[in-house]
């Protein structure tokens, strides 16, 4: 999926590391932000500032996609998390939770304080 250019805002700056004259003279490192989800990627591998041009714009489209799947995951998760909370329960279900509850309860009723009768 092609990204907008209006979305992205390019800077270049003089890249770090080995490549010696060149590298310390040409600015060949490429920024690119994607402005409406704030993602950032760089590139300096390559000499030429058109390679990394290329190479940058590849990056920030996985990291797009990636970041669109993700976001898709999300709301389907979401969706399917409501979606169980308000759907019924079957009544049997229903009937053995209410059951487990009754023993419960008259499992605790039996409990009764415990009386010390140590020298009286």
């Amino acid at each position: 999926m092609p990204i907008d250019e209006k979305t992205i805002i390019e800077r270049f700056s003089r890249a770090s590391g080995p490549g010696g004259q060149r590298v310390n003279k040409v600015s060949t490192r490429v920024t690119l932000i994607h402005i409406p989800t704030g993602l950032q990627v760089h590139a300096q591998s390559e000499r030429s500032q058109q390679a990394n041009r290329r190479l940058a714009r590849q990056r920030l489209n996985a990291l797009i996609e990636g970041h669109q799947k993700a976001r898709q995951q999300r709301l389907l998760h979401e969706r399917e998390r409501r979606r169980r909370q308000q759907a019924t329960r079957p009544q049997p279900l229903k009937r053995r939770f209410i059951e487990s509850k009754r023993r419960r309860g008259a499992l605790k009723s039996l409990r009764g304080r415990v009386s010390s009768h140590e020298g009286s």
